[in-house]
C-alpha cells in the first residue's frame, strides 16, 4: 500500500505496523485524527479543506483511491478502494496507525450510474468493510453522509418528512436502493455498538455555485422538462449549508438520523424560472418513456424512476437538526438557487466571451 502527505513523500514499503505507536503518539499530543471517506466527493473535497483549518485536528487520513486537491499539510493520503476484497483489514491497520477517532463515510457516488454492481459494490458493500475495520479499532465517532432521496417521492408524502418515515426511495432506482441498504447497515452498526456515537446526515439535493450533481445538470439545459399538470414543492441545501452541517456533525456527540436542508421550499416551476431556463412540460407517461431511451444512450441526467421527483413530494423536515446538531443554514432555499444562478450566468457568459475570441 503506496501513503503520503500532502507536503512530504514517505516509502512505499513503510510498515503500518511500525508507525503505530508514533501516529498514536502524535495524535494525542496534538489533536484529533479523523478519517474520511470519498474525500474526492464534492462534499469531502470541501471537507478536507475545512478540516484543514481546524487547529483542534491535528491529522486528515484521507482513505481514497485519489488524493483531493484541497489536501494540506495535515493531510495522510493512502491509496485504498472499498471495492476490493479484503480492504476492511488493511482500514483497519490504517486507522490503528494514524489514531483515528473519527471516521466521516462519504465514499458514494453523487450521481446515477448505469454501472450498478459497481455501484453496489462502492457502497452497499464497501459501507459493511468501512463498518468492520471501525468495528476492529472501536471508532469512537462514525459520521455519514446519506440524502433524501431514501424517502421517496410519493403521492401519500406529507409535506415534511421527519427522520422517523420510513425509507422506501423509487422502485427500480439502484442508485437510492444503495444508499438505503448502506444507512439500514449504519443503524444495526449503531445498535450494536452503544459506546459508538453514530450520525447519518440526510442531504436534501445539495446547490450552489461548484456543487455538480445531477440535478446541477438538469438545471444547468437551456430547456429544462417537467411533468406536465405537476408542480412539487423541492428543497435544496447550499454548499456551504452541507459542509457546515458535515462539520457540526464531526464536532458534536450527537448520535442518530438527522435531515439537512435549508429554509423554505419553491415549485419547480418557479425553480426553473429563477435561474433563467425555459421549463416545457411533458405528459408523464412520455417523460418516462424518452428518459428511458436516452439514459440508455447516456444522454440523461437521470433513469425512469427519477421522474416521479418532478410529480411527487420529497420535502423534509429539519427542525431536529437545528435542535439537537445546532444546525441553522445561512442560505434558504430560494438563495441557494440564486447563488447557483449567479455562478452559471457567469460560466455561460465566459464560454460566449471564448467563443467569440476563437
Amino acid at each position: 500500500m503506496s501513503t503520503q502527505g500532502s507536503g512530504d513523500n514517505q516509502d512505499s514499503d513503510t510498515s503500518l505496523a511500525s508507525r503505530t505507536n508514533a501516529g498514536i503518539a502524535r495524535a494525542r499530543r496534538r489533536g484529533r485524527s479523523i478519517a474520511i471517506s470519498g474525500a474526492n466527493t464534492f462534499l469531502g473535497r470541501n471537507l478536507v479543506g475545512l478540516l484543514g483549518e481546524d487547529p483542534s485536528v491535528s491529522r486528515i487520513v484521507v482513505v481514497d483511491v485519489e488524493n483531493p486537491n484541497t489536501a494540506g499539510p495535515k493531510t495522510s493520503f493512502y491509496d485504498l478502494d472499498l471495492t476490493q476484497p479484503g480492504v476492511d483489514s488493511r482500514l483497519a491497520e490504517i486507522l490503528q496507525a494514524e489514531a483515528v477517532d473519527t471516521f466521516v463515510h462519504l465514499a458514494f457516488l453523487e450521481n446515477p450510474t448505469q454501472a450498478t454492481a459497481f455501484a453496489h459494490e462502492l457502497e452497499s458493500v464497501g459501507t459493511m468493510r468501512v463498518l468492520v475495520a471501525c468495528h476492529k479499532q472501536k471508532i469512537k465517532k462514525i459520521v455519514v453522509g446519506s440524502c433524501s432521496l431514501v424517502y421517496g417521492a410519493h403521492p401519500d408524502n406529507p409535506n415534511f418528512l421527519t427522520e422517523d418515515r420510513a425509507l422506501r426511495g423509487l422502485h427500480g432506482a439502484h442508485y437510492i436502493a444503495d444508499k438505503i441498504d448502506l444507512e439500514e447497515q449504519v443503524a444495526k452498526f449503531a445498535g450494536g455498538h452503544p459506546d459508538t456515537t453514530v450520525t447519518v446526515l440526510r442531504f436534501a439535493t445539495v446547490l450552489g455555485p461548484t456543487a455538480q450533481n445531477f440535478v446541477v445538470r438538469w438545471l444547468s439545459r437551456s430547456i429544462v422538462p417537467t411533468v406536465l399538470g405537476y408542480d412539487p414543492l423541492v428543497q435544496f441545501v447550499h454548499e456551504v449549508d452541507a459542509v457546515t452541517a458535515l462539520k457540526l456533525a464531526i464536532d458534536r456527540s450527537v448520535g442518530g438520523v438527522f435531515n439537512v436542508g435549508s429554509e423554505g421550499v419553491l415549485p419547480i416551476s418557479t425553480v426553473i424560472k429563477l435561474v433563467g431556463r425555459l421549463a416545457i412540460p411533458v405528459p408523464y407517461g412520455l417523460l418516462r418513456r424518452t428518459s428511458a431511451l436516452l439514459w440508455v444512450a447516456q444522454l440523461s441526467e437521470a433513469p425512469p424512476p427519477f421522474a416521479a421527483l418532478m410529480k411527487y413530494l420529497c420535502v423534509m423536515d429539519c427542525s431536529k437538526a437545528q435542535r439537537e446538531l445546532g444546525f441553522r443554514p445561512a442560505y434558504t432555499t430560494r438563495d441557494a438557487v440564486l447563488d447557483f444562478e449567479g455562478a452559471l450566468r457567469l460560466r455561460e457568459a465566459k464560454l460566449r466571451l471564448l467563443g467569440e475570441t476563437t
